[in-house]
């Protein structure tokens, strides 16, 4: 089994900054793309960014500049640097890890367990 544990979020005023993290841990042979999700209240689970194990990162349209992603291969960790928080930007983040549990097998899509994120004055 792989766990995914977040931590970092919290209630923070606008154009403040939080740093996520997410330690991936358990039977894993090796990790492939890294991401984080976000849901608001009310919608959908959308992606915000991801990284791969090796290339480029990808971003939705309205964080880049403001939050970055990156990993830490041997940690199993991944992170998300969020600043200029907007109140939009309120919403349960979850990290996503795609899994090679062992050798020439396929990959499993695993989630953690989200961490809240709050901008408010």
């Amino acid at each position: 089994q792989v766990q995914l544990v977040e931590s970092g979020g919290g209630l923070v005023q606008p154009g403040g900054s939080l740093r996520l993290s997410c330690a991936a841990s358990g039977s894993i042979f090796s990790i492939n793309a890294m991401g984080w999700y976000r849901q608001a209240p009310g919608k959908q689970r959308d992606l915000v960014a991801t990284i791969p194990s090796g290339g480029t990162t990808t971003y939705t349209d309205s964080v880049k500049g403001r939050l970055t992603i990156s990993r830490d291969n041997a940690k199993n960790t991944v992170y998300l640097q969020m600043n200029s928080l907007k109140p939009e930007d309120t919403a349960v983040y979850y990290c996503n890890a795609l899994v090679q549990t062992r050798r020439a097998s396929p990959t499993f899509n695993y989630w953690g367990q989200g961490t809240q994120v709050t901008v408010s004055s």
